[in-house]
């Protein structure tokens, strides 16, 4: 049945993401591994006690108790937090490893049928790539009502497939353009706020004998799918109550006109052509290689990590919101966030939503992760708080950045639909890229190649291409 060869096939679509959570550190600071005495290979316990391997201590012993895999660095107060708070449900935490780790655990424990706990961390765009193997649940029938208003729209479409919600935002990475103050302010830039007013302000800065003024990195193809949505593009059509089939438009004019103007920008020689997150690329951002760096939300506190901003660097800073293809039709896009869903094999998925609900959702929390960078807000409680909204961001040189570009940017995103096999569209999308930087291809061609490529992967696997 063309069904169950999609469910076995999308085993073989889980790879390691580029970016752990909303950005590459973010969970650097993990506890150690749970595979140990007690434990099988997934980290689940084996003892017959539910919650004797937990990474955290559980008081309310009388109480039912829900596994949960995660990665923020924070993790431990925030399931302290909620156990604290919660009479009806503890939460047994535990981290398995971030990104790709997790995810491999997950698949394992997916394959096997057994093996994975009742709520699991995952990135919004791996979440469809799960679904098709019915390894997540659709929790719009358990309190979906009673928090739907704590979030936006645009933030519970990127967790929902079709009419169905299969997690519960957390952080999200609502994108800008971060920039050199010192370079702008020494060869008269301002700002751009269109691509073209970019473009213009690039070649200002080569013809004075400047820095180059940005990157195209083939290594963050989201990057490029987000400003390609931006510009109108609309890669997926996907809806579970039709798994076999999905809609693909990777070659689109906005998709082709996307890549060309970047391809443009690097055959100029505007802006580079580095791997980003890269000891190479970091060094170009501390020493004043790059101008501009088109990022997300999380990138300040990614930066920090990296050691920008601390050095010969400090207070030279700044962020605007990110240059728009139409200014009379600007259009906020989003890279990276991750989400708390509730995996198929919870003994009480009702029970299991409630603890996805209410980790990470309380004011403790919440602030802790954006006071220490660890997690931009989706939760609205915190993103349109006066506190987060008025802050000083020490990396922005105590500008508002929340106030003057994340928030509003933020708020009004709307949202995108991903699809079940995500991870080898950005493989293809990668190699496109390094091949419009080298020269064989154009930006169009490139596209071309995408969706020719993802096209006959994708009836490979069984799907019907509309």
């Amino acid at each position: 049945m063309k069904t169950k060869r999609l469910f076995a096939t999308a085993a073989t679509l889980v790879a390691a993401c580029v970016l752990a959570a909303c950005s590459p550190d973010a969970g650097s600071q993990s506890s150690a591994s749970a595979t140990n005495a007690g434990n099988d290979a997934a980290g689940n316990d084996t003892t017959g006690n539910k919650a004797s391997n937990c990474t955290n201590t559980i008081t309310k012993k009388d109480l039912p108790v829900v596994t949960f895999w995660g990665w923020y660095p924070n993790m431990q107060l925030v399931v302290d937090n909620f156990n604290k708070q919660n009479n009806e449900v503890q939460v047994c935490w535990t981290n398995v490893g971030q990104g790709g780790d997790e995810y491999d655990k997950f698949q394992t424990a997916i394959s096997a049928g057994t093996g994975a706990p009742d709520v699991i961390m995952i990135e919004a765009d791996r979440i469809p790539t799960f679904q098709i193997q019915k390894a997540l649940v659709d929790i719009k029938n358990y309190g979906f009502d009673a928090v739907k208003a704590n979030y936006s729209d645009g933030a519970w479409k990127d967790v929902s497939i079709g009419g169905a919600v299969y997690g519960v935002p957390v952080d999200g990475g609502p994108m800008a353009m971060i920039y050199r103050k010192d370079i702008f302010d020494k060869y008269k830039i301002t700002p751009p706020k269109t691509w073209a007013e970019y473009e213009q302000a690039a070649q200002k800065v080569k013809d004075a004998g400047g820095p180059l003024f940005g990157d195209l990195g083939a290594n963050v193809p989201a990057v490029m799918m987000a400003l390609q949505i931006q510009k109108g593009a609309s890669p997926y059509t996907y809806d579970p109550a039709q798994p076999e089939s999905i809609g693909i438009a990777l070659n689109d004019q906005a998709s082709k006109d996307v890549l060309d103007y970047w391809g443009s920008l690097a055959k100029k020689g505007l802006v580079g052509t580095q791997d980003q997150f890269t000891p190479e690329y970091i060094s170009g951002v501390v020493n004043g290689k790059y101008a501009t760096y088109i990022s997300a939300a999380w990138a300040p506190g990614y930066l920090t990590g990296a050691g920008v901003g601390k050095g010969k660097d400090t207070g030279k800073w700044a962020v605007a919101p990110l240059p728009q293809w139409d200014s009379a039709s600007p259009v906020q896009v989003n890279w990276g966030g991750s989400a708390f869903s509730v995996t198929s094999q919870a003994k009480n998925p009702e029970l299991a939503a409630k603890a996805a609900y209410g980790l990470y959702a309380d004011d403790e929390s919440l602030k802790d992760g954006w006071t220490n960078q660890i997690i931009f807000p989706l939760n609205l409680k915190a993103l349109n708080s006066p506190e987060f909204v008025d802050l000083k961001v020490n990396f922005f040189d105590g500008q508002q950045a929340n106030k003057e570009v994340y928030v509003p940017a933020a708020n009004a995103y709307t949202g995108m639909t991903y699809s079940p096999f995500g991870q080898y569209y950005f493989d293809s999308m990668t190699k496109q890229i390094s091949a419009v930087i080298d020269g064989s291809v154009t930006g169009a061609q490139a596209a071309d190649k995408i969706q020719e490529d993802v096209v006959n992967y994708a009836k490979e696997q069984g799907f019907t291409v509309k």
